[in-house]
């Protein structure tokens, strides 16, 4: 269950690198429409998704850290 646990983990922090690559226009789509649609999105929240983004993947990476170091120590 620990390395379930552990797995979220990595998970989320993958969700907060992909959201911050979105909101500083580094993703890009292979569909023109679908491009100028996430753009609109982008220009409207880049603000605050580059804030929140930033705050989740150094909670995860905080949280990975202590998880990796609690799996070792119980070893």
């Amino acid at each position: 269950m620990e390395y379930f646990g552990l797995f979220i983990e990595l998970l989320f922090l993958a969700m907060g690198v992909y959201i911050y690559l979105f909101s500083i226009g580094r993703l890009r789509s292979g569909d023109e429409q679908a491009q100028q649609r996430a753009e609109a999105f982008r220009r409207r929240n880049a603000g605050w998704m580059r804030i929140l983004s930033l705050l989740l993947i150094a909670l995860m990476v905080v949280n990975i850290y202590l998880h990796v170091v609690q799996l070792f120590q119980g070893r």
